[in-house]
Order: structure tokens, then C-alpha cells, then sequence
């Protein structure tokens, strides 16, 4: 079996925002290591159950051989958490206890050259979560518009130099197809200038950020399975989501508030008519982060933000 190394980010504060009940129902929406799923199977006791899911199939065999000890209590399923509904539905699962969402890429697929999400590491330009399906990072490339490709990069990297790379793309694709990390990172560096190369930052990151998005259509994702999971969610249920970047937590930030906001009709009316009700009381005021020796131990923790609900009756 492929070892799978991954560090759980915010562990401990996830768990004190879920508050995972003995024997309740819940769902690690993105179970990569089994790190959080162990921390809450540790909660819910033998009568409890924790459905986890991921496209991986990797991660689910790895997490599957950690929590093998707490048998019928897990159960691992591969899908993505975008389908949250229609999954819980085939597993005649009506409503959940908890959700947890670890959203962006595990330290083990960034770490592991042949899956192609690193910059620093030479391999296939592949970037899919589940690489039985769908168009890799390569196909996007060499298929996309250079149109299409500057809109990737500057909507989905948030990069400034997105028209300049793009046509730098599509200069470079029609002499040799761009298949490798390292060709697409060098690619990259070269096309922005050197001056406005960032210190701790590699020139190629927000690049790969918007290629990896797009590969795994990660922003639609995560508008699915967080509205899918606040939907499934029992009265004092409670939802917890850690997202790594500006688009994702701007998407979760929303849902959650809109699902927190009642009423909406204008002020001039003399009574409510849209019958609008909160779903949601929001547990975080502002999004946890990282402490210092996380981070230190962790430097992939640094952009880690967690946000965490709770459902109204």
C-alpha cells in the first residue's frame, strides 16, 4: 500500500468546535490521513459512526488501514464531498451529528511527485484528486484557449501576470507539449520578472493554485458539500471548515452568513412576508488560525482558516 503522511491542521480546535456527542453521526467530508476522523472517533464511542469520504484513493486505503481498530464505527466511502447529498442519501444516512470539510491539497499529494501538484518536485503534470477521472493539469494546457488559460490563472491563482503567462503558455505549446511540473514552474519564473519575484514565495504558486482548482473544479466543491452539509445537518449540529485561501473561505464565509441571517424584507415593511428563518448561529466571530508552534511544526498551517456553525432547531 503507498504510504500516506499527512498532518492534521488545527486538530484540537477543530474537535472543540464539532464537539463530537458519543454516539452521534459524523462526516469527515475530506478524510486524507484519518487524522481528524481518528480524533473524532476517539469521541463518538463504540455506538457512534463517522462516514469518511475522499476522491483519493490512496488517502481512503491509508485512513481505512489507521482506523481499522474502530470497525463498524467507520466506514470509508470514495466520492467527493460535492456529491455530499446524493452520498449520504445511498448510504441511508437522513441527517448528521457533525461535518468537517479539510479542504485543499494533503501534504502527502503535495509531496508526492508523480501526482503532480508541487513545483519543487519534477513529475506529470496531473493535479486530479482522482486520477481515474477527468482532464489532468497536462490537458488543461495544451486544450484551453489562451483566453480560457489567463482566466483560469487570474480568476483561480489571483496572479497579476496571468495574461503574460498564458501567452507565454501557448507560445511554449506549440513547439513542445508542457507536461512536467518543473517545466511548467521554470515557465513560469521566467515569464515573471525577477524583480517582482517574492521573497518567500515561489513565482509559480498562485499558477499552479489556479490550474489545481480548475482540474478539480474545487470552487463548485465546495458551494455543493457546504450548503449539501448545512442542509443535512440535525438541530445542534454543528458544521466546522478549514479552507487555505481567499476563495474558499470567501465561499464559505457567505453560505455560512446567509444560512445565519433571518428576515430580509425591507425595512419599511410593517411585518415579514419572506418567512426567512436563520438555520445557522455562527461559532466563530472571525476565523481560527494556526498558533505559533503549529506553525513552526507545521508551516503549511500558516494560511489555515477554520470557520465552524451550528444548526438551529
Amino acid at each position: 500500500m503507498e504510504e500516506f503522511h499527512h498532518l492534521s491542521v488545527l486538530a484540537q480546535e477543530v474537535i472543540e468546535q464539532l464537539a463530537p456527542r458519543p454516539g452521534g453521526v459524523y462526516l469527515d467530508g475530506t478524510l486524507g490521513g484519518g487524522g481528524h476522523s481518528q480524533l473524532i472517533l476517539e469521541q463518538i464511542g463504540p455506538d457512534g459512526l463517522l462516514i469518511g469520504i475522499d476522491r483519493d484513493q490512496s488517502a481512503l486505503a491509508a485512513a481505512s488501514e489507521r482506523l481499522r481498530h474502530f470497525g463498524s464505527c467507520f466506514k470509508p466511502v470514495q466520492g467527493s464531498f460535492g456529491d455530499l447529498a446524493e452520498l449520504l442519501k445511498r448510504e441511508g444516512i437522513s441527517a448528521l451529528d457533525g461535518l468537517l470539510l479539510d479542504l485543499g491539497v494533503s501534504s502527502h499529494q503535495l509531496d508526492t511527485d508523480e501526482r503532480g501538484f508541487s513545483f519543487r518536485l519534477d513529475g506529470p503534470l496531473d493535479m486530479r484528486m482522482d486520477r481515474s477521472r477527468g482532464d489532468s493539469a497536462a490537458d488543461l494546457l495544451q486544450e484551453c484557449s489562451e483566453q480560457e488559460l489567463e482566466q483560469i490563472i487570474k480568476e483561480f491563482g489571483e496572479e497579476r501576470w496571468a495574461r503574460k503567462i498564458a501567452q507565454r503558455i501557448v507560445q511554449v505549446r506549440q513547439e513542445t507539449p508542457i507536461s512536467t511540473t518543473l517545466q511548467l514552474a521554470d515557465l513560469v519564473a521566467g515569464t515573471i520578472p525577477r524583480r517582482f519575484h517574492e521573497d518567500r514565495i515561489h513565482p509559480a504558486t498562485r499558477t499552479f493554485q489556479g490550474l489545481r482548482i480548475a482540474v478539480n473544479q474545487e470552487l463548485e466543491q465546495v458551494q455543493q458539500g457546504v450548503s449539501a452539509g448545512i442542509a443535512a445537518l440535525k438541530p445542534g449540529g454543528r458544521i466546522a471548515v478549514i479552507s487555505f485561501h481567499s476563495l474558499e473561505d470567501r465561499i464559505v464565509k457567505h453560505l455560512f452568513r446567509e444560512a445565519a441571517t433571518g428576515c430580509t424584507c425591507p425595512p419599511r415593511m410593517p411585518y415579514c412576508v419572506c418567512n426567512k428563518k436563520p438555520q445557522l448561529r455562527i461559532l466563530t466571530g472571525r476565523p481560527i488560525i494556526a498558533g505559533a508552534e503549529e506553525t513552526d511544526l507545521n508551516p503549511r498551517a500558516r494560511s489555515a482558516k477554520l470557520r465552524a456553525a451550528e444548526k438551529l432547531g
